[in-house]
C-alpha cells in the first residue's frame, strides 16, 4: 500500500474538483503486512488461474466504478482498521486506550480494544450490542453472504464489524476484495464510507460517527451538496447535522472540569431532540437572536439531563424567567459576571459582550454539565467529588422538572385557547377548495347540485350551532362574531 507521509498536503480530484486537504490519517504499515501481500498475491494468482466463475465486488475507486477480485484470507492474519468511521466517536470510551491506538495501532492492545469497540453498543461501550449479536448469529446461521474488502497488507476497509464476529465463531477464513496497489490511507477512508453508506449496508454508523464521518469529509474539502448526496441526505438537513455537532462539541468542551468531561457518544441518543432544538433556533433567530440564544440554552440543559422530547419542545426562551428561576437553589442562580466588550487582535473591531440572560443560561447548563461529566467519570473522581456533582444534578433536575409542570400546563391552555380558531381556518380553506371545484364541476357539467344542496344546508345547521356556542362563550363580540349572530337572528326571524 503506498501511503503519504503522516498530515502531509495532497492535493486530490474528487467528483471532478481540485481539493487540497492534509491527509486523513496515515497509520503506517502493519508488522505482518509483507507476509500478508505475499498470500494475497498468491491467491489472487490461484483465483485467476482458476476454471470456476470468479467471484468479483464492485466498488467506487477514485470516482469511478471498479471491479476486484474476491479472495479467502485467514481471518487471524487480517487487521482491523484503526481509522474506520464505524468507531470513532466511541475510541473515546477509554482515553489511554484511545492515545494507545493513535501511537501503535498495530499493537495488539490496540487491536483488541478495536474488537471490543466493534462488539459494544454505540451509545454505551460498556455494554454488548444487540446488533452485533444478532449479525454473528446470522454468519452461524447463513454464513458469509457479501464479501469484506482488504488492503494487500491485510487491513480491512470494510467488513471489520464481521470479521470480529468470525473471529468470535471460530471460522478460519473470511471472503474480501482485495483494493488496488496504489492505495492510499485517503483511499481507505473514502472507500470505507462509500461502502457503508449503501442503503443495503448490514449495520449502519451510529449517530454520532455519522456526524463525525460527515464533518470529516468537510474538512477535507468536499463541497457540502456532494457530501449530502452521498449520504443519502438533503444539504439542509447535513447542514443541521454539522451545527448539531458544533454544539456538541462545545457541550463536550464545556463540561471539561480537573477530572472528568463527556464525550460526544454521551449524546448518542439525543439525536432526534438536537434536531428539534435546531429547527426550533433557526425558525427564533429569524425574529430574536437573542431569544434564539436562550431557547437554545435552556433545552441543552434539559437534554443533558436526559428529559423527554415531549418534556424538551415545552421549553421556550422565557423558560427560565417565567417558570425555573425562582425555583432554582442560590448556588445554581448565579450567573457570571458581566464581560466587557471584546476586541479581535488585528482588525481592532469590538464584539458586544454576551447578555446578561444568555450568560446566566450558560453558567446553568455548564454547571449541568460538569456535575454530570463527574459522574459518569466513576472511580476516577473522589468519592466527595462524585457526592457532590450528584447533589448539584439532583438539584437542577428537580428545579426544571417542577418547572415544567406549569409550563406543560399554560401549553395545553394556550393549545386549547387555539383549537377552535384553527378548525375554522382549515374549514376556510375547505370551502375555497369547494369554490374551485365548483367551476370545475360548471365547466364539465358534472356538478352533483342534490348533493351541494344537502351540504349547505348541513353548513347552514353547523353555523346556527356555532352561532349559539359563541353567544354562550364571548362576552364582548368582535365583528366576526356580531356578523355570524346577526345572520341567524336575520335567518331565524
Amino acid at each position: 500500500m503506498v501511503a503519504p507521509p503522516r498530515a502531509e498536503l495532497h492535493l486530490s480530484l474528487v467528483r471532478g474538483e481540485l481539493t487540497v486537504s492534509r491527509d486523513v490519517g496515515d497509520f503506517g504499515r502493519p508488522p505482518l503486512a509483507a507476509e500478508n501481500r505475499d498470500l494475497v498475491e498468491q491467491r489472487l494468482k490461484e483465483a485467476a488461474a482458476g476454471t470456476g466463475l470468479q467471484e468479483t465486488l464492485t466498488i467506487e475507486w477514485r470516482t469511478k466504478p471498479q471491479v476486484v477480485q474476491v479472495i479467502d484470507m485467514p481471518v487471524e492474519s487480517l487487521y482491523y482498521n484503526p481509522g474506520t468511521h464505524r468507531i470513532r466517536a466511541q475510541r473515546s470510551f477509554d482515553p489511554q486506550q484511545d492515545r494507545l491506538l493513535d501511537e501503535e495501532p498495530w499493537s495488539d492492545e490496540s487491536q483488541i480494544y478495536l474488537q471490543y469497540l466493534l462488539q459494544a453498543e454505540p451509545a454505551d461501550p460498556s455494554k454488548r450490542d444487540k446488533d452485533f449479536e444478532e449479525l454473528k448469529q446470522s454468519l452461524k446461521d447463513f454464513r458469509q453472504n457479501e464479501p469484506g474488502l482488504v488492503t494487500r497488507d491485510g487491513i480491512l476497509v470494510n467488513g471489520n464489524t464481521r470479521a470480529a464476529a468470525l473471529r468470535e465463531l471460530g471460522v478460519p477464513n473470511i471472503r474480501v476484495g482485495v483494493l488496488p496497489e496504489s492505495c492510499t490511507w485517503a483511499d481507505i477512508s473514502t472507500v470505507e464510507l462509500s461502502l457503508q453508506l449503501r442503503p443495503d449496508t448490514r449495520r449502519e454508523y451510529s449517530y454520532i460517527n455519522r456526524l463525525l464521518t460527515m464533518d470529516e469529509q468537510v474538512e477535507s474539502g468536499r463541497p457540502l451538496r456532494e457530501i449530502a448526496r452521498e449520504f443519502r441526505i438533503r444539504e439542509s438537513t447535513a447542514e443541521q447535522d454539522l451545527w448539531v455537532l458544533s454544539c456538541l462539541r462545545d457541550l463536550r468542551d464545556r463540561s471539561t472540569t480537573e477530572d472528568a468531561q463527556l464525550r460526544l457518544l454521551d449524546f448518542e441518543d439525543a439525536q432526534e431532540k438536537l434536531r428539534e432544538v435546531h429547527r426550533a433556533y433557526a425558525k427564533e433567530s429569524k425574529a430574536d437572536p437573542k431569544k434564539a440564544e436562550l431557547l437554545k440554552e435552556n433545552r441543552l440543559a434539559a437534554i443533558v439531563m436526559e428529559f423527554s422530547k415531549t418534556d424538551v419542545r415545552l421549553i421556550e426562551a422565557d423558560f427560565r424567567a417565567r417558570y425555573l428561576e425562582h425555583r432554582l437553589p442560590d448556588e445554581l442562580k448565579a450567573a457570571p459576571a458581566a464581560a466587557a466588550e471584546r476586541v479581535i487582535p488585528g482588525i481592532n473591531r469590538a464584539v458586544k459582550a454576551e447578555v446578561p440572560q444568555v450568560a446566566a443560561a450558560r453558567a446553568f447548563t455548564d454547571s449541568v454539565l460538569r456535575a454530570k461529566a463527574v459522574i459518569r467519570a466513576g472511580d476516577k473522581v473522589s468519592a466527595a467529588q462524585s457526592e457532590r456533582a450528584a447533589f448539584v444534578f439532583e438539584e437542577a433536575h428537580k428545579a426544571v422538572e417542577d418547572a415544567l409542570e406549569p409550563a406543560g400546563k399554560d401549553a395545553r391552555v394556550r393549545k386549547r385557547k387555539q383549537a377552535a380558531p384553527d378548525r375554522l381556518y382549515d374549514a376556510c380553506q375547505d370551502i375555497e377548495q369547494c369554490i374551485t371545484d365548483m367551476v370545475l364541476a360548471r365547466g364539465s357539467r358534472s356538478l352533483d347540485e342534490e348533493a351541494l344542496d344537502e351540504a349547505v344546508l348541513k353548513l347552514k345547521a353547523t353555523l346556527g350551532k356555532l352561532a349559539l356556542a359563541t353567544a354562550q362563550s364571548i362576552e364582548v363580540p368582535g365583528d366576526g362574531v356580531a356578523w355570524l349572530l346577526d345572520s341567524v337572528r336575520q335567518e331565524q326571524s
